[in-house]
């Protein structure tokens, strides 16, 4: 029997529940993935909030979870990247969402093939964190070999995949975290490493290509003060404000999680390669999942992603 994570109506944490359900049919170039390993996002609650509505509507039971790894079950028409059997990582569609399951319909474009030395439960960690990361960087920043890059808060989950698609790309990596994380912030390669709780940024003297606010934290004078002349601020929490004024000045970037199929690819290369790992704080079962939601949503730290593993006792 296949069952999810979903909820009949919008609220807080009381509105979920775990419930059977029958998966669809894959549709033209869409997968059905048999869901081995599942990471919690905070996109996942705040959708279920309510949050986005305007985009998710009003049909329920709606289903959670954006994150996934497992093994493809069955192909759509004129799907090509995939065939039965394929182990596999990526997001589901994301108004459907479902990663939070047993199975899951995904389109193909929103998946990648999970490198062999690549376990499912670091797998699911890749996708919202990676995509989101590579957008910023690459496609929004345009950054390349030799430039700097400041990231505030790089030891969260985007901020840690930042660091390390940045260095892989030879890109040279500031930034905040805890005084907890400073350690582990130097061994992936961030260079100059400064506790958020204690540092006045705008004493910083060094000004960068970029400045990656994935905390949400930063004012704008903060961050454009810590750029380089002609270097982009890179947004993570877009606002009708913020669309505004990004259409007026060009040196804010608002950044979406926006998958393609050649840039989960480019992922999966780098996690086949080892340039890219995400720390993992916790894995527990799907009927577990509540409880982790919840906790996280109330605060909770974990010092890493939290995975939900469907086989897990």
């Amino acid at each position: 029997m296949m069952k999810r994570l979903e909820y009949q109506q919008y609220g807080g944490p009381q509105v979920m529940r775990v419930a059977p359900f029958t998966l669809d049919v894959p549709g033209k170039g869409q997968v059905a993935v048999r869901i081995t390993s599942a990471a919690i996002n905070p996109i996942d609650w705040k959708m279920r909030q309510g949050d986005m509505k305007i985009v998710t509507g009003k049909r329920f039971p709606r289903a959670m979870g954006m994150d996934l790894a497992g093994t493809v079950l069955a192909v759509g028409p004129g799907v090509t990247r995939f065939q039965v059997g394929d182990a596999v990582f990526g997001q589901s569609r994301f108004k459907e969402c479902g990663a939070l399951g047993t199975a899951v319909i995904a389109n193909q474009n929103a998946l990648a093939r999970k490198p062999a030395g690549l376990d499912f439960d670091q797998a699911a960690c890749l996708g919202s964190p990676g995509i989101t990361a590579w957008n910023a960087l690459f496609d929004k920043a345009g950054l390349t070999a030799g430039q700097q890059v400041f990231i505030n808060g790089c030891m969260g989950a985007v901020g840690e995949a930042a660091v390390q698609l940045a260095r892989s790309a030879g890109v040279r990596v500031a930034g905040t975290c805890s005084e907890a994380d400073m350690e582990r912030a130097r061994a992936l390669g961030v260079e100059q490493v400064y506790d958020y709780r204690r540092t006045d940024l705008t004493g910083i003297a060094t000004r960068y290509d970029a400045v990656f606010d994935t905390a949400a934290n930063l004012t704008g004078a903060v961050g454009f003060g810590l750029l380089k002349p002609g270097g982009v601020l890179l947004d993570l929490h877009p606002t009708p404000g913020k669309f505004l004024r990004a259409v007026f000045n060009r040196r804010l970037k608002l950044v979406l999680c926006t998958p393609r199929a050649e840039l989960l690819d480019q992922l999966a290369r780098k996690a086949g390669d080892g340039a890219l790992r995400l720390t993992i704080g916790k894995v527990a079962p799907l009927d577990d999942a509540i409880a982790m939601i919840t906790a996280l949503e109330q605060g909770q730290r974990l010092g890493g992603k939290a995975v939900i593993r469907m086989d897990r006792p």
